[in-house]
């Protein structure tokens, strides 16, 4: 199987939970809340101008896509971040679910390196339809480690700078640092190192 042709199914599957435009309303939601925050200074207000942002972009991408569960999930992702806010009151409980995935992420990550199923492996395994088969391919396998080590190490900072500001209650370096290392600019990064990495391993195979 080529890089191309495992690229573009590696994008369908990428797709199939939702893409890059599920990962932009996220990013969009998180800094709309932080605007909406700094300007009116209430927390039950600026989660729901953030739920009302992102109920814009279901309804867009409903009309557009016509898929149902897509647009679900960031709509369930920044309802539960307004129901934490809005309940303690507190603006930092917004980002409580961007910390939650952080951490829980590289736990995760971590632990698939240690029972030695990697993640990327697993996924890579599945896109490519050889389940496990990649496991006895020493190149591939230790390319597929490097790979989801990029991810762990890349959880690893996020948690690293989130957990202190949450657990400080700077909603502003907070809400930054939510948005940048647990979005799509820090997953980008990985994503491209991860596609050197891989691409190295179809151009020498």
């Amino acid at each position: 199987m080529g890089f191309g042709m495992l690229t573009q199914k590696s994008l369908s599957l990428f797709g199939a939970v939702g893409g890059w435009r599920t990962v932009a309303e996220g990013v969009a939601s998180r800094a709309l809340f932080l605007v909406a925050y700094l300007v009116s200074g209430q927390v039950l207000t600026s989660a729901l101008i953030a739920v009302g942002g992102v109920f814009v972009f279901a309804v867009v991408r409903l009309c557009t896509d016509r898929k149902v569960w897509q647009p679900s999930i960031g709509l369930i992702v920044i309802g539960v971040s307004a129901l934490l806010a809005g309940s303690s009151g507190q603006a930092v409980d917004f980002y409580l679910t961007v910390v939650l995935a952080q951490t829980g992420g590289g736990a995760l990550f971590l632990l698939s390196m240690l029972v030695r199923r990697p993640v990327v492996g697993v996924v890579m395994g599945t896109v490519r339809g050889e389940r496990s088969g990649w496991q006895c391919d020493r190149p591939r396998r230790r390319r597929y480690y490097l790979c989801t080590a990029v991810f762990l190490a890349k959880f690893v900072i996020a948690a690293a700078v989130l957990v202190p500001l949450y657990l400080n209650g700077l909603v502003v370096p907070l809400g930054i640092a939510a948005t940048l290392l647990g979005g799509a600019p820090a997953a980008g990064v990985c994503v491209y190192l991860c596609r050197r990495i891989l691409r190295e391993r179809a151009v020498t195979a």
